[in-house]
C-alpha cells in the first residue's frame, strides 16, 4: 500500500478516494497511536464547511469512541483554532477536516499532536502501519469503557479571544474588506475584527457547504480587489478555505502576498524588539525581491524548501518568531504553532493602524523582481540532470554572473509529474524571460 499521507494530512476526493471508511480507520489508529498511555484520552474534532464534512467528521468520531477516547466537537472553525485549543484544552491530539484551497468535492483529515504540531512522518506512518496490520493490539473497549463525544459550545469564541489578543492595538477608524471564501473563518475573522472596532465589510461569507473557495478567497482574490476599491478601505484580507493562510489587498486595490507581509511584520517586529536574532525564515521560492529588502533592514533570511511543514522545523530548531511562504501562510510562533490566517490579518491590520501609513506605503519597503517560470517535461529518471550535466551547469553560473546578484536561477523537479521547473528572477522580464526558455530547451535537449 503506498503512504496514503501527503505533504498535508489525508487528502482526497470525498466519499471516493477519502471515504467514510477511511476516515473511521483513521480515527481509530490515529487515537491508539496519538494517546497510548493516556487515561481517557481526550481528541478535538474541527471542519471547515464543506458538505462532505458531516460524513467524515461521523466516521471518524466513531472511531476515536472506538478505542475509548473521548472525543472533542468543535464545529465548523479554522485549522489554527484547532492547533491552538489542542493545547488550550489540554487534549491529547487534535483533528482538523479540511481540504483547505482545494475545491468543494475534495477533503482531508490532519492530524496535531497535543502541543498543537503537525505529527511528523514517523508518526504518521505508524498510524498508517495500525491501519494496514488490522489493528492488531487496538483495543475495543466495551460497557462503561467506550468513548463519548462532547460538544464544546465556546470553542469559536475561545479561539477568536485568542486571536484578538494577540494584537495590543484596537483597529477603529479602520475601513477592513473580507473575503471569507464560504469558507472557516466566516464567523471568526468578522467576530473579531468588528471587536476590535474596526468597520467590516465582508464578502463570501455565506457558505452552503458547496461554495468553499468558488472563484473567492486566496486563490481568487480579484473579487476582493475590485471590492476593497469600490467601498473605499483601508485593507482587504483573503482567506482560504480552512484559513491557515492569507493575503492582503491595498487601499489601491493591489494584491499583497506573503512576501510583502513578511517583510511588513519583520520590520515591525525587529522595531519593537521581537523579531528572534533578526531572522525571518521562508522557503526557496519567496522572491529574491524579499531577501534584498531584507539585506536594506538588517534582517537575515534562512531559507527552506518549499511547504510550511520545512519552514516550521527550522522556526521550532532555534524558536525564530517569524516565517511563511509567499501563498500568505505566515506562522508567528510566539502565537501559534501553524499558518494562521486570522492572526496574519490582524498583525497587518495592528502595523497599518499603529505606523498612520496605508498598507500600500508600508509595501513600499519592497520592491519585487519579475518572475518566470517555465516547466520541461522530462522523464521522472532524468530529473536531477541539472545536477549532473556539466555544460547545463555551466549555462546556469553564466546566467548568475549575467544577472550580478540582482536575479537568480531555481530549478525545481516536481515531487508529483515528470517536470522539471525553471525558475528565474531578475530586473529585465524581456531578458528572464529569454534566459529561462534557453535553460528550458537545453534541459529538454539533453533528455532526448
Amino acid at each position: 500500500m503506498s503512504r496514503i499521507f501527503g505533504t498535508d494530512g489525508v487528502r482526497g476526493i470525498a466519499n471516493s478516494e477519502l471515504t467514510a471508511q477511511l476516515a473511521y480507520n483513521l480515527g481509530r489508529a490515529g487515537a491508539y497511536v496519538l494517546t497510548e498511555g493516556a487515561h481517557k484520552p481526550k481528541i478535538i474534532v474541527g471542519k471547515d464547511t464543506r458538505i462532505s464534512g458531516d460524513m467524515l467528521e461521523s466516521a471518524l468520531v466513531a472511531g476515536i469512541l472506538s478505542v475509548g477516547a473521548e472525543a472533542i466537537i468543535l464545529g465548523v472553525i479554522p485549522t489554527p483554532a484547532v492547533a491552538h485549543l489542542a493545547r488550550e484544552y489540554g487534549a491529547d491530539a487534535g483533528v482538523m477536516i479540511s481540504a483547505s484551497h482545494n475545491p468543494v468535492e475534495y477533503n482531508g483529515i490532519k492530524f496535531f499532536n497535543g502541543n498543537g504540531y503537525k505529527l511528523s512522518d514517523e508518526l504518521e506512518d505508524q498510524i498508517q502501519s495500525v491501519i494496514e496490520g488490522g489493528f492488531k493490539g487496538v483495543p475495543s473497549p466495551v460497557g462503561s469503557q467506550i468513548g463519548r463525544k462532547r460538544i464544546e459550545a465556546s470553542a469559536l469564541e475561545d479561539y477568536i479571544e485568542f486571536a484578538k489578543n494577540t494584537t495590543p492595538f484596537k483597529l477603529e477608524g479602520l475601513k477592513i474588506a473580507l473575503d471569507c471564501a464560504n469558507g472557516a473563518a466566516y464567523a471568526a475573522a468578522v467576530q473579531a475584527f468588528r471587536d476590535l472596532g474596526a468597520e467590516v465589510f465582508v464578502i463570501n461569507d455565506n457558505p452552503d457547504g458547496t461554495n468553499i473557495n468558488e472563484k473567492c478567497g486566496s486563490t481568487h482574490p480579484e473579487e476582493l480587489m475590485d471590492y476593497v476599491v469600490r467601498k473605499g478601505c483601508d485593507i482587504g484580507f483573503a482567506f482560504d478555505g480552512d484559513a491557515d493562510r492569507c493575503l492582503a489587498v491595498d487601499n489601491k486595490g493591489n494584491l499583497v502576498n506573503g512576501d510583502f507581509i513578511l517583510a511588513i511584520c519583520a520590520k515591525h517586529l525587529k522595531e519593537i524588539g521581537r523579531l528572534k536574532d533578526d531572522t525571518l525564515v521562508v522557503t526557496v521560492m519567496s522572491n529574491l525581491g524579499l531577501d534584498i529588502a531584507c539585506k536594506n533592514l538588517g534582517i537575515n533570511v534562512i531559507k527552506t524548501k518549499v511547504g510550511d511543514r520545512y519552514v516550521l522545523e527550522e522556526m521550532v530548531k532555534e524558536k525564530y518568531s517569524l516565517g511563511g511562504e509567499q501563498s500568505g501562510h505566515i506562522i508567528f510562533l510566539e502565537n501559534n504553532t501553524t499558518g494562521d490566517g486570522l492572526v496574519t490579518a490582524l498583525q497587518v491590520a495592528s502595523v497599518v493602524k499603529k505606523s498612520g501609513k496605508t498598507l500600500n506605503e508600508l509595501c513600499s519597503i519592497m520592491k519585487e523582481l519579475p518572475q518566470v517560470l517555465v516547466n520541461a517535461t522530462v522523464p521522472n529518471d532524468k530529473k536531477n540532470i541539472y545536477l549532473i550535466d556539466e555544460e547545463i551547469k555551466s549555462e546556469i553560473e553564466r546566467m548568475e554572473r549575467l544577472m550580478d546578484g540582482k536575479g537568480r536561477v531555481l530549478i525545481r523537479p516536481s515531487g508529483t509529474e515528470p517536470l522539471v521547473r525553471v525558475m528565474l528572477e531578475g530586473e529585465n522580464q524581456e531578458e528572464i524571460d529569454k534566459l529561462a526558455h534557453n535553460l528550458a530547451n537545453m534541459i529538454l535537449e539533453k533528455c532526448k
